[in-house]
């Protein structure tokens, strides 16, 4: 079996499941990750931080959002450009006016409302979404490859992490030469520390 089908597999696996789960469960698991996210020493020294919109059975990213933006942070969230088929950047400040589902009813920034940002350098901490992770801090995407020629277009290194139920977390994650790693995964029993110390943001 090639990379492309064990990701498949792997995915389609790990959706079936983590959609199984009940909703009031989701929602405690997704309120006590997103407190161990915000505690992350890298995102409290992080001013500008780049986040998604959860969708489906993930876990609720949005909780993340509105605690940065209470936080005063700059936030960043990704839209879907058809047209050259990577994600366009815009900065949101307030949830309920900037954001509206979009591309695959993902919600999504309203460009008429939000700044466009076209230089990324100054983000310090990005969120990543994901179906399953490794310890190491391999992500399995959804396939689309978006987030992966998101990073490729970043000028620095900024902090990269994902948050995830422990049941989205395996022993191991097919990779390919494109993919990049998290130099962190929170769950709602965990933070780990993922890779070595030239990963952004490992803790001396």
């Amino acid at each position: 079996m090639d990379v492309q089908a064990r990701k498949l597999a792997l995915r389609q696996s790990i959706i079936a499941a983590r959609s199984n789960m009940a909703d009031v469960e989701r929602a405690r698991l997704s309120g006590e990750i997103a407190q161990r996210l915000a505690g992350l020493e890298a995102y409290r020294t992080a001013a500008t931080i780049l986040a998604y919109m959860n969708f489906g059975a993930e876990f609720a990213a949005t909780l993340f959002v509105q605690q940065a933006l209470h936080d005063g942070k700059q936030v960043l969230l990704p839209k879907v450009n058809r047209e050259t088929k990577q994600l366009d950047v815009y900065r949101v400040m307030n949830l309920a006016r900037d954001v509206a589902p979009g591309t695959w009813e993902i919600p999504e920034p309203l460009a008429e409302r939000c700044p466009k940002v076209t230089d990324l350098s100054a983000i310090g901490f990005i969120l990543l979404p994901g179906v399953a992770f490794g310890r190491d801090g391999a992500r399995l995407g959804y396939g689309g490859g978006f987030y992966d020629k998101l990073l490729a277009r970043l000028p620095h290194q900024p902090v990269l992490a994902a948050a995830a139920f422990a049941m989205q977390v395996v022993e191991h994650i097919p990779q390919e030469a494109t993919d990049r790693k998290v130099g962190w995964l929170v769950t709602e029993q965990e933070t780990i520390r993922c890779g070595d110390r030239n990963v952004p943001g490992y803790p001396e």
